[in-house]
């Protein structure tokens, strides 16, 4: 074991949770599903009236 520092055991016990947590969210963020609104479904109208004017 080399000798370090208390401070420096602490950066490297830090930075490997850092790292281990960043992991586990860029593996987390590739496996998400996707979900998506579809537009279709709303009537027009509503989305015609709601754009060009305000309800109050």
């Amino acid at each position: 074991m080399p000798q370090l520092a208390p401070v420096n055991w602490l950066f490297l016990f830090l930075l490997f949770w850092f790292i281990i947590a960043l992991s586990s969210t860029l593996i987390w963020w590739s496996f998400k599903a996707e979900y998506s609104l579809t537009t279709a479904s709303m009537p027009t109208s509503f989305s015609r009236s709601a754009r060009s004017s305000w309800l109050w």
